[in-house]
């Protein structure tokens, strides 16, 4: 059974990475900085086109001791933000970086 209580909000934005990958990271200005991975839906890197901000639900994990990243379960549901749900968000929620 997942632990629904670990998963926290967070606004994460897809990019361009220097292969020429989408991926996607947290947005500045939130608890995790933006050199942090994030494993997600294919659909948030595929559907979209690289800049695309959304709101995601997401937990901080390793695998096996590893790196840490941010895990966003499959099945969960995302929202596209627009630049101005971005900056509220980000605004109402401002945090120091782990």
């Amino acid at each position: 059974m997942r632990d629904i209580y670990a998963y926290r909000d967070i606004a994460v934005e897809s990019f361009l990475d220097d292969d020429g990958q989408v991926r996607v990271r947290p947005l500045n200005g939130q608890a995790y900085s933006s050199e942090l991975r994030v494993q997600c839906p294919r659909a948030l890197r595929e559907d979209y086109p690289a800049g695309t901000q959304f709101l995601v639900s997401a937990k901080l994990t390793d695998r096996l001791g590893g790196q840490q990243y941010l895990y966003v379960y499959h099945g969960d549901p995302f929202k596209v933000l627009t630049p101005q749900q971005t900056q509220t968000f980000l605004d109402d929620r401002r945090r120091v970086r782990i």
